[in-house]
């Protein structure tokens, strides 16, 4: 019988730590009143937790290091994405930071929803069990349905939070489906079991079908096609402030989970979920280049350009290498401070104290507001590739070990369908520099936008110039991902 041993919480620490932070802004946001000071209050106090945990992370033995029963891993690997998570969510809850209640989510119970999907990201990360899998995802979920519908005025936002549930429970049930027949086969649910269980022997046609159920059910979290559905709807329906934080941590968390499912539990059997992927890859870069043309809403549009995204990281992914690992590590890093650089400049698109979300509402921007057009601009051509930008270098490595595996033609299909989104990102620069405008966007950058905005502008213009450290810590990571089984 298992017994909880002081190991086991450090090795979890950031997580139990960030969960009691959790606990203890319920009795903050209880007693301090559904008022907009509160709400700043608890969200203070939730970003202070988050850059504690961010050291606590930082600050770990990077030694692999297995917890409660197995269920739970820390590495190199976990403590890559998880900084990543942290970072991402640390600027989707500074941009939140408001003085008056618009959005009609000031409320305190946001941050503290947050920080609990917060929880589940990591645990996701450091799955290494079914059960374990299956928790994280749901704590990660289960908030995440709440703050998508918390616009309670708008019916937009009712019906983005009532897709992405019920899209969200269909995933759920692939993906338990899936792993129930994993489990009939291995005989257990521990990560190194199965992968040791498949070792040398034929595979029964029915693990296969619970592999590409359990691979489906993951691919909704990072809106892979063809389960993209929920995307588009809930990115234009929810507050822009949460549709920022679903842009940003959760696909660098499912994507980590299915790193580690892919490579773990199906190491040794890279040519059977190898196809399912390279699939996955094809149709969420030609399904998101093309669907993000037809977009007039840019959050819409970043919706579609987010299913292309993953779709190039799932081509890293698909190269089953740590070459791959390292790759999609790298492009996931540049994913992040691209999202969050672009949604602190479309946060400040308002219009009359409205939001103003549509692409032609950046007609002129150039001329009313030069530094934020000049941060767009770097990020739409960082997003599209362009050197030396860090979306150039993440594309670059991720095709690179495509290529390497043998998959040319995957690595073809990205380039191609770079070059045509290209076509929406430049067109937003066309707008901004080319057309004039009779109603200028509301002046005025707040601090937190204005911080974000500029970390995130630091890290795009100067990815070149840590790329040497970033590639050994990544590959590092990797290294520790894979030769750990």
């Amino acid at each position: 019988m298992f017994v909880f041993q002081m190991a086991d919480i450090m090795t979890a620490l950031p997580e139990i730590f960030l969960a009691a932070v959790a606990l203890v802004l319920v009795l903050v946001a209880a007693y301090g009143g559904e008022t907009a000071a509160n709400a700043r209050r608890v969200t203070q106090l939730a970003m202070a937790g988050i850059v504690i945990a961010l050291l606590l992370v930082v600050n770990s033995d990077q030694v692999i290091t297995s917890a409660f029963g197995g269920m739970f891993s820390a590495d190199s690997f976990a403590g890559f994405m998880k900084a990543l998570v942290l970072l991402g969510t640390f600027a989707a809850l500074a941009m939140s930071i408001r003085t008056s209640g618009d959005d009609d989510i000031n409320k305190p119970e946001y941050s503290l929803l947050i920080l609990l999907a917060l929880v589940g990201m990591m645990l996701m990360i450091s799955a290494d069990n079914l059960m374990a899998l299956y928790m994280g995802v749901e704590l990660q979920s289960l908030p995440l349905y709440v703050v998508a519908a918390m616009r309670t005025s708008s019916l937009r936002s009712s019906e983005a939070g009532l897709k992405y549930f019920l899209l969200g429970a269909l995933s759920s049930g692939l993906l338990l489906y899936g792993a129930s027949l994993v489990y009939g086969i291995a005989g257990t649910t521990d990560f190194d079991g199965i992968a040791l269980a498949l070792a040398g022997q034929d595979l029964p046609p029915v693990f296969i079908i619970g592999m590409v159920f359990m691979i489906c059910g993951l691919a909704f979290k990072i809106s892979a096609a063809p389960f993209h559905m929920w995307t588009p709807d809930v990115y234009e329906g929810s507050p822009t402030l949460v549709t920022a934080l679903f842009a940003i941590a959760p696909k660098v968390a499912a994507i980590s989970l299915l790193m580690r499912l892919t490579y773990g539990a199906f190491g040794g059997i890279a040519d059977q979920w190898q196809q399912v992927l390279v699939a996955l890859s094809v149709a969420s870069m030609v399904i998101g280049a093309l669907g993000a043309i037809m977009q007039t809403d840019i959050k819409r549009m970043m919706a579609y350009s987010s299913i292309a995204h993953m779709g190039y990281a799932t081509a890293g992914l698909a190269a089953g290498s740590v070459a791959g690992a390292t790759g999609v590590m790298i492009y996931m890093t540049g994913y992040v401070f691209m999202g969050a650089g672009t949604f602190a400049i479309i946060l400040l698109m308002r219009r009359d104290g409205a939001e103003a979300t549509k692409i032609v509402d950046l007609k002129g921007l150039s001329r009313t507001h030069p530094a934020l057009a000049v941060g767009l601009l770097i990020m739409m051509f960082s997003m599209a590739g362009i050197p030396p930008l860090a979306g150039f270098f993440g594309k670059w490595y991720v095709f690179l070990a495509a290529v390497e595996a043998g998959l040319v033609p995957l690595a073809v299909i990205g380039v191609v369908t770079s070059v045509v989104g290209a076509f929406y990102y430049l067109r937003i620069i066309r707008l901004m520099y080319f057309d004039d405008t009779d109603t200028p966007l509301d002046a005025g950058i707040p601090v937190a936008n204005r911080m974000v905005l500029g970390a995130s502008l630091a890290v795009v213009l100067l990815f070149f110039a840590g790329l040497g450290s970033l590639l050994g810590a990544a590959d590092t990571a990797a290294v520790a991902l894979i030769m750990a089984r």
